[in-house]
């Protein structure tokens, strides 16, 4: 069911295939034309070693803030449709992908569903998906904790700030 008024949703990206840049520049506009949904802040582009599976590539990592009146599924098959476009192709898990996008919060609403958990489950351990999210939206709650703070819980796993888009 979609919000009466506007929820403010964050994302994250990552890819290790191809021109991940590209990908990323390409998401950020097709989330900018999709009804409903408009880009209130992006971060910069971290790199990353690989988490779970390590004999790949490093990852570029950012965080997307949105303002959205589609619900918590629609903008996830949003998101899912974005990846496809991409070329993603869900091979195996943790594996390289060319364009990876997550929803990690929807306003403070809790949702466990199939296939979509809200906040992002594994959120508070990824410095990947905090470091970026804290850029854009440090004092953001999640589970009642600032982001900037559970950003402090994973300091030194070895995330980069590289550059912008």
């Amino acid at each position: 069911m979609a919000p009466e008024a506007p929820v403010f949703a964050a994302l994250s990206l990552g890819g290790n295939l191809g021109d991940v840049r590209a990908a990323f520049r390409f998401a950020l506009e097709k989330l900018a034309l999709a009804p409903g949904v408009a880009v209130v802040a992006t971060s910069s582009v971290y790199r990353t070693a690989p988490w779970g599976k390590l004999d790949q590539p490093d990852f570029l990592n950012m965080a997307a803030l949105l303002r959205v009146t589609l619900s918590p599924r629609a903008l996830l098959d949003l998101c899912l449709s974005i990846e496809r476009e991409q070329g993603r192709a869900r091979l195996e898990h943790w594996g390289p992908r060319t364009l990876d996008i997550d929803v990690l919060t929807y306003g403070d609403l809790v949702v466990e569903e199939p296939g979509l958990s809200i906040p992002h489950p594994r959120l508070q351990d990824r410095a990947f998906v905090l470091m970026p999210l804290a850029e854009i939206a440090p004092d953001m709650l999640v589970r009642g904790v600032r982001v900037e703070e559970l950003c402090a819980g994973v300091a030194g796993q070895g995330v980069e700030r590289v550059a912008g888009l």
